[in-house]
């Protein structure tokens, strides 16, 4: 895990098959990606993802200003840019709108962690399936 000046770390994720890795950003208590970096996850064009963002910030499912921040990242030239990154709810967010394999791999993911904190967190933790989820 590398340190950035901005107090961030950089570790590298990899899919399970292997074929795809991203450097991911750490800061804050979630992760951040770029939309370029959203588009290798998903294996979706970048103009793609771009559409997904657009979305999600015009249907209101997100504010733009809670969930994007710039960082400065270093170009292939050498020259630094600030470029714009998405957080872990933008991620999730996307994941669950793309039409792709990848995508449909990470829904499965993300789902199987979600049933797992719903059983484990909230059964172990003396809440009642009622207590949890009242409907009114």
């Amino acid at each position: 895990m590398d340190s950035s000046p901005d107090g961030s770390s950089l570790i590298l994720y990899q899919t399970e098959d292997g074929q795809t890795q991203v450097e991911v950003r750490l800061l804050d208590e979630t992760v951040w990606l770029t939309q370029a970096q959203m588009a290798e996850l998903f294996s979706k064009d970048k103009r793609t993802i771009s559409e997904h963002l657009q979305n999600i910030f015009k249907e209101g499912e997100l504010s733009e200003k809670a969930v994007v921040r710039k960082f400065r990242t270093t170009a292939a030239d050498g020259k630094n840019y600030e470029t714009l990154h998405y957080n872990l709810d933008v991620i999730i967010s996307t994941g669950y709108r793309v039409r792709s394999h990848r995508g449909t791999q990470f829904r499965i993911w993300a789902t199987t962690r979600l049933k797992e904190f719903l059983i484990k967190g909230f059964f172990t933790s003396g809440y009642s399936q009622r207590d949890s989820f009242a409907c009114r």
